[in-house]
């Protein structure tokens, strides 16, 4: 037996689910073994003891971070599968330079973000979640209402990759008007107004983030940027909490600049600020814009099947690197 095709370690560092069985059916079916962590994340160092107790070939993770040194500790680790599409929470570089190869599943879940981002949209202009407070506080009064009609606002779309084309799409098929930001814009995008960053805060009611968390996009939305905004706007984040300047949107919404805001992510989840508990224009859900039924079981078994590609010394579905050592094209050593 060559070494690409050996039984190994296979270590979940942690899940967003019940249990292990799809992980675990798919590793142990290949013939290799799964060790499972915690299923809250764990510590990077936890992380790190894990990987040096067990010393994986491959390590699936979900939020758990996978730091250069847990990366470093196991000299049989090929592969740290992201059971997501960020990755911000694994050292890409330092796997790269150990030869490490490192995946994601980037399209399991397009559909149900950008259903969560609508749902936000239309959740502030028909105020759905203020009014529910109101009902069940003992409060009826339709004669307070304040409300928007979608299809005479323009919608603002940061990052125009697949779930922001799914989301602009939904978006269109309400008659608003669409605003698209993207630092590679594509050639074609009907019915969509391809613009600046700043063009697109200074016409946009409604702004929504698609894009990934990166140095570069580290608080893309501060104090600055939403102060371009239209008064009275909304704010929608489903991608990642370090994009926004949760302090700056707080103050936004205090001063009214603001009308809303609405995140399924936060940069210090799982804690909420208690000043943005506070804003009655904040909607919030718990990091769960990826989620159904459908896309968290496919989720799981993707991210697992290429753990086993790699494994087998086969080529990777979804690399996000390029390891050094490692012939273009091939999963082993």
């Amino acid at each position: 037996m060559n070494q690409s095709s050996r039984p190994g370690t296979v270590l979940l560092t942690d899940y967003a689910w019940p249990d292990d069985s799809v992980e675990r059916s798919v590793i142990e079916g290949a013939g290799h073994t799964l060790v499972t962590g915690p299923a809250e994340p764990a510590s990077a160092e936890a992380i790190e003891g894990l990987v040096a107790e067990h010393r994986p070939a491959g390590i699936l993770t979900c939020w758990a971070p996978v730091s250069a040194t847990a990366i470093g500790t196991s000299p049989d680790l090929r592969i740290v599968a992201r059971l997501g599409v960020g990755l911000d929470n694994i050292a890409v570089e330092a796997a790269t330079d150990r030869g490490v190869w490192v995946t994601n599943v980037p399209d399991y879940c397009v559909e149900e973000v950008a259903d969560h981002a609508v749902g936000m949209v239309l959740a502030w202009t028909r105020g759905l979640a203020l009014f529910d407070r109101d009902v069940r506080a003992g409060r009826w009064n339709p004669a307070g209402a304040r409300l928007r009609r979608l299809s005479t606002l323009t919608c603002g779309v940061v990052g125009y990759g697949r779930i922001g084309r799914a989301t602009a799409g939904r978006l269109g098929a309400f008659g608003c008007r669409i605003l698209a930001h993207d630092p590679y814009p594509p050639k074609d995008a009907p019915g969509v107004e391809m613009v600046g960053l700043e063009e697109l805060l200074r016409r946009s009611d409604v702004v929504i983030l698609h894009v990934p968390l990166t140095p570069d996009t580290h608080h893309i939305i501060g104090a600055e940027q939403l102060a371009l905004m239209r008064r009275g706007g909304l704010l929608v984040n489903v991608s990642r909490g370090g994009l926004v300047d949760t302090d700056a949107v707080i103050k936004a919404l205090d001063s009214g600049h603001l009308d809303g805001a609405a995140f399924d992510v936060l940069e210090s989840e799982p804690h909420v600020p208690d000043g943005l508990l506070a804003q009655p224009g904040a909607l919030l859900t718990p990091h769960v814009a990826f989620s159904s039924d459908a896309s968290v079981t496919e989720l799981r078994r993707r991210a697992a099947e290429e753990v086993v590609r790699i494994l087998a010394g086969q080529a990777p579905a979804h690399a996000r690197n390029s390891p050094r050592g490692l012939p273009a094209g091939s999963g082993g050593r």
